[in-house]
């Protein structure tokens, strides 16, 4: 089977480089951006230190980078509609590796709020775009398993370069972790100016078509479902160190080994979900909800014990899987807005981490305890399970009848 075209335009001439190349490169992008993500909440100890503020201030970092995700992601999605796309990947990750550089250059706490939202603004876009040009890449049938390639750069960030930017920072100073977030970046751009083909602009694309897909309710109940669902994952990875510390009591050293567990679970999952989302796609996603939110449940029971906590922390891991579903069935969805749509998944994303971390925080706050975070990611995955229900019952009313005869 030919490269698809029914669902993204295809690049205008056959690549020179072999589809795993490009893949290749536009994971690096991943990598970097994942990096950055999540590395930066590892550092607020340092860089808080170093800017005179205190732990919760510099949590407002971790927000403006994800206020950067959720503003660019259309903004750019929109403006950009007419853009070659490996021009924009290249435009957007030479952005990222800016801001992160900048980041490393902060002189006061102004400043590093500045730099973290700048540094956010291509973050949607870029995974958005990346999985468009994946997508083109493979026969129709194999799109999922491609986004999920392309995704993965995330995931392995999770396990190789967030503990590296941590030892980094502790090494030689907290700047240096965002040095090499910036020096990564800048190898994507290598990365992908020299194997991702060469497309050009798209006569039909422009931002009022792109708006289109806001006109459609199952492109917002496939963001529902990622914004709520997601959040699950997130209300307790962000208080996974701190209920390892203070329930479970381990040993500092043991920290970074369950969060590597973590994201080779997600690893696993993004690589499992993408298997079997090329197969039946929405079943895939309900199926993920229901896991992510039976593991969830489990969370409470398990901080007492390292052992029973890393098994549930790599299950919760592999329900990160979910994205790579949610970011192939906006492709259905979305008809000719797909810059929007793909750019969309990601700022629901970082809705969910900041909705999951901010409803674990209240259950906290209110004297329940960390391990009860896990009974917040149960009922908000459960939430994004209302959502993808609501979008089964309108798929269903929106079929044509079939006569019988």
């Amino acid at each position: 089977m030919p490269p698809s075209s029914r669902l993204n335009p295809p690049l205008n001439r056959r690549p020179v480089a072999p589809p795993s190349m490009v893949l290749f490169a536009l994971a690096m992008g991943g990598f970097a951006i994942g990096t950055t993500e999540f590395a930066s909440m590892s550092l607020v100890p340092y860089f808080c230190q170093d800017l005179h503020i205190d732990e919760p201030t510099a949590g407002n970092t971790i927000s403006a980078y994800a206020l950067g995700v959720v503003l660019g992601a259309p903004l750019i999605a929109l403006l950009a509609a007419c853009f070659p796309r490996r021009q924009l990947l290249i435009v957007l990750m030479a952005v990222f590796a800016l801001g992160n550089f900048l980041t490393a250059l902060s002189p006061s706490y102004s400043w590093m709020l500045c730099f973290r939202f700048l540094s956010g603004l291509p973050h949607g876009a870029y995974f958005g775009v990346a999985a468009l040009v994946a997508a083109s890449l493979v026969p129709l049938h194999k799109r999922s398993q491609a986004v999920g390639r392309t995704m993965l750069g995330l995931t392995v960030a999770t396990i190789i370069g967030v503990p590296l930017a941590n030892w980094i920072g502790q090494a030689t100073g907290w700047r240096f972790g965002f040095v090499l977030v910036s020096l990564i970046a800048l190898l994507t751009v290598a990365l992908v100016w020299r194997f991702v083909p060469q497309d050009h602009p798209r006569p039909t694309a422009n931002p009022l078509q792109e708006l289109l897909a806001l006109k459609s309710k199952q492109v917002w109940l496939t963001l529902g479902i990622g914004a709520i669902g997601f959040g699950g994952l997130f209300a307790v990875y962000t208080y996974a160190v701190s209920s390892m510390l203070e329930v479970t009591q381990v040993s500092p050293q043991s920290v970074p080994v369950v969060l590597g567990i973590f994201g080779l679970g997600m690893t696993c999952g993004t690589l499992g979900a993408a298997w079997a989302a090329d197969r039946r796609l929405m079943l895939t996603a309900g199926i993920m909800l229901l896991w992510s939110a039976a593991w969830l449940a489990c969370y409470p029971w398990a901080t007492h014990n390292i052992w029973a906590l890393s098994i549930v922390i790599f299950m919760i891991g592999t329900g990160g899987g979910l994205g790579t579903v949610l970011q192939t069935r906006l492709m259905d969805v979305a008809g000719n807005a797909q810059t929007l749509a793909a750019a969309l998944n990601h700022s629901a994303f970082n809705f969910a981490n900041a909705l999951g971390p901010f409803l674990g925080g209240l259950a906290i706050h209110a004297g329940y305890g960390f391990p009860t975070t896990g009974w917040v990611g149960c009922g908000l995955a459960l939430g994004g399970f209302i959502f993808w229900c609501l979008a089964m019952v309108d798929e269903a009313k929106s079929k044509p009848m079939v006569p019988t005869s």
